[in-house]
C-alpha cells in the first residue's frame, strides 16, 4: 500500500511497505550460529589481494572442460608427467572447485537478498522518520519539541563550501 501524507500543503510520499517483519532474537542468534558453522567449515578458504585476483588464471566452462580432459590424460599416462606433478592434488583442486560452485552461488544469492532487504528496510524506516520529523516540525512547537526538531534538522543542513585555495 502506498500512502501520501499531506503536511502544510506539501506531500511526503510513503513507499510501499515491502518489508514488514521482525527478526526474532532467537532467529538472529541461530543465523549468527549458522554463519559461524559456515566459517568453521570453510576455514580452508583463502583471501586474495586485488592484484592477485587480476593476475590469477580463472576457470570457466571451457577451461573446466579442458582441465577435466587434461587431467584424464595425465591419469591415463602418468609416464608423460614431470616428476613434481601430482595427479592427486590436481584432482582434489578440481573437485574442490566443482563443489564450491553451488556453495558460492547460494551464498551470493543469500547475500544479495539480505543486502536488498536491508536496503528496503532502511529506506522504509528513513521515509517514516522523515514523516515523523515533518510532523514534529510542523506541529510540535506547542509541545516543546523545538530542541528535538532543531537537532533533527541538522541532517538536512547544507554543508558550507570552503573556497579552494589557489
Amino acid at each position: 500500500m502506498v500512502g501520501v501524507i499531506i503536511y502544510s500543503d506539501k506531500e511526503i510520499e510513503m513507499l510501499p511497505n515491502k518489508v514488514d517483519t521482525v527478526l526474532s532474537d532467537a532467529d538472529y542468534q541461530a543465523i549468527l550460529a549458522a554463519l559461524e558453522v559456515l566459517r568453521d567449515k570453510l576455514a580452508f578458504t583463502v583471501g586474495l589481494a586485488p592484484e592477485e585476483k587480476r593476475q590469477i588464471a580463472k576457470i570457466g566452462i571451457k577451461s573446466q572442460t579442458f582441465t577435466e580432459k587434461a587431467l584424464d590424460v595425465a591419469e591415463q599416462h602418468p609416464e608423460l608427467m614431470p616428476g613434481w606433478f601430482s595427479q592427486e592434488a590436481a584432482k582434489r583442486d578440481l573437485d574442490l572447485f566443482t563443489k564450491l560452485n553451488p556453495i558460492s552461488q547460494a551464498l551470493s544469492e543469500i547475500q544479495s537478498r539480505v543486502e536488498d532487504t536491508q536496503m528496503v528496510a532502511g529506506s522504509e524506516a528513513y521515509a517514516a522518520a522523515r514523516v515523523a520529523y515533518k510532523a514534529a516540525k510542523d506541529y510540535g512547537q506547542s509541545m516543546g519539541l523545538n530542541d528535538v526538531v532543531e537537532d533533527l534538522s541538522r541532517r538536512f543542513q547544507q554543508a558550507t563550501r570552503r573556497p579552494k585555495a589557489s
